[in-house]
Order: C-alpha cells, then structure tokens, then sequence
C-alpha cells in the first residue's frame, strides 16, 4: 500500500517551478536586454496604449543666441521644431508547447534553452527593424531591396563619401581599403552636420569589424580603450565613439555580378526612435488537447527616423 511518498514522476515543487510564469518572464526579459544591440543606441520612448496607436514626437531645430542690448526685450525663439509621426504597428511573438513528458525530464534545462531563444528571437527582430529604418537616414528612400539604400554612403582611400551605387558591381570598397581615412571621412560627415559628439555610435557586421582590425590605428590600445564591453556588443572605441557589432544587419547587392556587400551604421541617438508600448509580455497556458504547456512571449513596438541627419548608413566590399 503507498504510503505518501512522492514518487519520481509526480510534479515536486521544484520541478513545477520551471513553469512558474514569473520565472519565465524574468528569464525572457533578461536575454531580451542582454541582446539588444541598436535599440540602445537610438532614443527609446515608452508608450501606453495600444497596437496601431500613432504617436507625434517634435523634433527641435537649433536655435541661435542674440546679443542683448541694454534695455531690450529678449528675443525668442521661433517655434520651428519639425515633428515625427510614429506608428506603433510592429507586433512579434515567439511560442512554443512543452509537453508533458518532456516537462517531466528536463524542465529547467528546457526552460532556459527556451527563455535564452525567446529574448535572442525578439531583441534581434527589434534591431532589424531599426536597421531597415536607417535607409530612410540622409535623405534615403527607405527601400532595402535590390535598388535600396540610395542614400547610403561608400568612400574611397582618400575618404571622400558618396552614395552608394548599385549600377554595374556597385562602387564600394573594403574598410581595410579605405582605413583610418574612411573613418575620419565618416565622422566629419556626422561634424558637418553639427550632430552632437556626445551619444554617437558604430554598428558593424561581423565582417566589417574584422576588417576594421586591419586598420592599425584601431588596434592601438588608446583607441581601443580598456577592453571592458560592458554594453552589449561593445567591442572598442575609435576617436572617442563606441563601436558595436551585431548579426542583426543586412547586407546589399549590385546589380551585376553577386557579390555581396556589407551595410554599417554611424548614427547619433538622435537618428532614430524605438517606442515601446508593450517591453516583453510572458504569458503560459495549459493546453489539455495538446497535453502540455504552452508559453508565448511577444512584444509591440514602433520604429521611425527623427533626425535625418544624425546618422547614415555606409556599404563596405568583402
């Protein structure tokens, strides 16, 4: 006859805890910040309302200073701010259904596997999608297709920008080509522009950074900094901006030949906006039809172009 004790197929304490949905939340809120990359390099706006809502954010113009006279009225400033429309009309969800029986034998290791994916899953669908919306950067078109990123910059070994042209095999080169050149050329683009120096960023491929490290001023220990990536991605530093690199980015191709090329950013903070109206929701449910858990994360956003001049993209030869 049993006598009480809990045999090896009933659902302990610690085992049910692996579905405890605070857990899960937790868990996937965690691997959702650790893996965002260019969503925190852009200005992030909450938003409470609902999927579809349009929100307006100003955009302020410079003004200037005016010599005070004795006597005077002070002079103020006219309001010339532009203003960005904003859709919040993004919406991903990552799910998946954990039976009974694998619930039974590796529920914790399943359920880190699955929080670890379902924040890498979100937080890289959120970066492409900034990265797509830096086509629309510097006067671009905003199309990523086969004849996108028209307004995308290339330079030569001298590091004289221009846009990029897919027309024949394109008139790109490597960044090793270009070197501490094209660097400075990219900077004083962003200089030009009177984009702040403060809040300004690189994002590169993989392939791009490796080329960057044939650049040997970037390797010398005073542009590369202490080593210490505490931001995600970080990877150094090169006169005095941040240089990140993530997998989250596309890559372009001329219109002859198939050679592909890799597209970069050099952005201000300023360049581009995340609002998000809901961060990341964890929800779990039993499904008897299905005899098993099943556990969905989503999250709903909106991304768009603020500054159009704070950043650009730039397309780099392999």
């Amino acid at each position: 006859m049993a006598t009480g004790v809990i045999g090896t197929n009933d659902q302990t304490v610690t085992t049910a805890a692996a579905f405890i949905p605070e857990l899960w939340s937790d868990e996937v809120i965690a691997s959702y910040r650790k893996n965002l990359v260019i969503a925190n390099l852009v200005t992030r706006i909450g938003h409470k309302g609902k999927k579809g809502d349009t929100i307006n954010i100003p955009t302020p113009v410079r003004g200037s200073a005016t010599a005070k006279g004795e006597n005077s009225l002070v002079k103020i400033q006219g309001d010339t701010h532009g203003n960005t429309a904003l859709s919040i009309d993004k919406h991903y969800e990552y799910s998946v259904l954990i039976e009974d029986m694998a619930e039974v034998q590796a529920l914790s290791s399943l359920r880190r596997f699955y929080t670890e994916d379902a924040g890498y899953a979100l937080a890289t669908q959120v970066d492409l999608d900034l990265f797509n919306e830096a086509a629309n950067l510097n006067g671009g078109s905003g199309s990523t297709g086969a004849s996108g990123w028209n307004k995308a910059q290339v330079f030569d070994s001298s590091g004289v920008l221009s846009d990029w042209d897919n027309a024949g095999v394109g008139n790109a080169i490597a960044l090793s080509a270009g070197g501490d050149n094209a660097i400075r050329g990219m900077i004083e683009k962003l200089d030009l522009a009177d984009v702040p120096q403060d809040g300004r960023a690189f994002v590169l491929t993989p392939r791009q950074y490796t080329d960057m490290l044939g650049i040997a001023r970037y390797t010398e220990q005073a542009f590369i900094g202490d080593g210490n990536a505490i931001k995600t991605g970080k990877v150094g530093m090169i006169y005095g901006i941040e240089v990140y690199v993530t997998n989250a980015m596309g890559t372009t191709q001329a219109v002859t030949g198939s050679v592909v090329h890799d597209i970069g950013l050099l952005l201000h903070k300023d360049a581009m906006a995340l609002v998000e109206q809901l961060g990341v929701r964890s929800q779990t449910q039993y499904m008897q039809q299905y005899l098993g858990d099943l556990y969905t994360a989503d999250t709903i956003y909106g991304v768009g172009e603020m500054r159009d001049i704070a950043g650009f993209a730039f397309v780099t030869d392999r």
